[in-house]
């Protein structure tokens, strides 16, 4: 992008608010339940009404509305008028690469210690994970009168870690060393006590005591016998925080991907539709495949666009005239140029932070971006007023992918794959940009404030507000 169009074009806009609102949400969002649970309450507060995919939907033109699906994936609508004439859609996810907690969890070792047993969610980076705080949180399904009902729990304390073997024990680990996902990186919870401990022993046995899920029980206000399952996660527990000289950059646990899902909520909430109903769309289980059923993969989006245009009695080829004049932006974060690593990014895509939205590109179509998806997107950006940047990976290193490609396996229409540029991506610890979420939010209001309308194969007439 040339450098005086970009700084003519970037707009005055409030970095330090966007950035308190988003540590805050980072920080109280340790696991896709909790980050559905405060977008929820940010929704209701803006008068969004609730619907259940389980009741029949009575939606109004004019009227905001949001649905939810397994408590980890949520869609919010705006509905201008029953006349709307497509979808504008901005999707991003909620899930990261963490550790799981398996059921039977706990371990103790020589009647001393008792640790968790743990399995890879994600493609994690795992050497950053160990010495540093952690905890639990995710839900249990907890036993009623009435049938079983969802608890969530968030243990806010520092309560675990997971130990680094001495340098003197392994004197070739800075040589390199693969971590064993068993043996190496599960989680110490605390020691036996002394009556436990009592007669020794020398080798490590499965325990099935019950401390853990005592400590579970308590947080979530049930008695450990009416507990019946559980899906809970590992977390890191280091607030987001600025860094660099000028503060510049941010660091934060689950950048990937929620710096998207909070700008694409704020520019959502800020939106005007005049002519196309506005959807925010966070998925779950991107991080594994978005194979679920409240992932990309699944039916949500598919299902959700049909009920709204059915509410309206409206036909099956509405909606597909409707979809032929949508646009789809998925929103997952892109890798930034490594100042250490230079040589690892494209000779001539270079994303930086603080230096605008990214455009991804990858000739595979691991990225769902084409010259048509990124000139629109391109528009909305100038539109907005803020600056956009290319990524491509070099010719010979296989990249990522993301939710776009596996969402259009379900919608057909329209799509650009964007991110905004980080550091460590799927580290428990990660770096962005200070300005760059305020970009993607002003973005998002004016793709959710406008339309796009095709006029034939590849031509489009586009409508942004103000």
């Amino acid at each position: 992008m040339d450098k005086t169009l970009e700084q003519s074009m970037i707009k005055d806009l409030d970095f330090e608010t966007t950035n308190a609102a988003l540590f805050d949400f980072l920080d109280r969002s340790p696991v896709p339940f909790f980050a559905v649970r405060n977008m929820k309450e940010a929704l209701e507060a803006a008068g969004f009404v609730q619907l259940l995919e389980s009741e029949r939907w009575d939606l109004r033109a004019g009227c905001a509305y949001y649905v939810t699906r397994n408590d980890s994936a949520l869609i919010a609508f705006r509905i201008p008028g029953k006349e709307f004439t497509g979808f504008q859609i901005m999707a991003s996810h909620c899930d990261s690469p963490v550790f799981k907690i398996k059921t039977n969890s706990e371990i103790t070792v020589e009647k001393k210690y008792i640790k968790l047993n743990v399995e890879k969610y994600g493609g994690a980076l795992y050497a950053p994970w160990l010495d540093r705080p952690l905890s639990v949180a995710g839900r249990v399904i907890a036993e009623t009168e009435d049938g079983i009902e969802t608890r969530l729990v968030n243990i806010d304390r520092d309560l675990l870690i997971i130990p680094n073997l001495a340098i003197h024990f392994n004197r070739e680990v800075n040589d390199g060393y693969r971590f064993n996902l068993q043996k190496d990186l599960l989680p110490l919870l605390g020691e036996m006590s002394d009556h436990a401990a009592a007669g020794g022993g020398e080798r490590e046995t499965v325990d099935p005591g019950s401390r853990f899920l005592d400590l579970i029980a308590e947080e979530a206000g049930v008695r450990p016998a009416q507990i019946l399952d559980a899906d809970l996660y590992i977390y890191c527990r280091m607030k987001a925080a600025h860094v660099g000289l000028h503060n510049e950059y941010i660091c934060s646990g689950r950048l990937d991907d929620l710096q998207c899902a909070f700008a694409s909520l704020q520019g959502f909430l800020r939106a005007e539709p005049a002519e196309s109903v506005a959807v925010h769309c966070v998925f779950d289980n991107e991080e594994v495949g978005s194979g679920s059923k409240q992932g990309a993969g699944g039916t949500f989006l598919y299902d959700t666009l049909h009920r709204i245009n059915a509410a309206f009695g409206r036909t099956e080829e509405d909606y597909m005239r409707a979809v032929a004049s949508s646009f789809l932006v998925s929103a997952d974060n892109a890798h930034a140029v490594h100042p250490n690593h230079p040589d690892k990014s494209d000779p001539t895509n270079r994303p930086y932070m603080n230096r605008g939205i990214v455009i991804k590109y990858n000739a595979s179509q691991r990225y769902v971006t084409d010259a048509v998806s990124a000139s629109i997107f391109r528009s909305i950006c100038r539109k907005a007023g803020v600056p956009f940047q290319t990524f491509a990976n070099r010719s010979d290193m296989l990249g990522g992918s993301t939710l776009g490609q596996i969402a259009l396996s379900q919608v057909s229409l329209n799509a650009v794959d964007i991110g905004l540029p980080q550091l460590a991506m799927h580290s428990p610890y990660e770096t962005a940009g200070a300005k760059d979420t305020a970009y993607l939010i002003e973005a998002a209001r004016v793709l959710f404030s406008g339309s796009v309308h095709s006029t034939g194969d590849g031509r489009y007439t586009l409508k942004f507000g103000e």
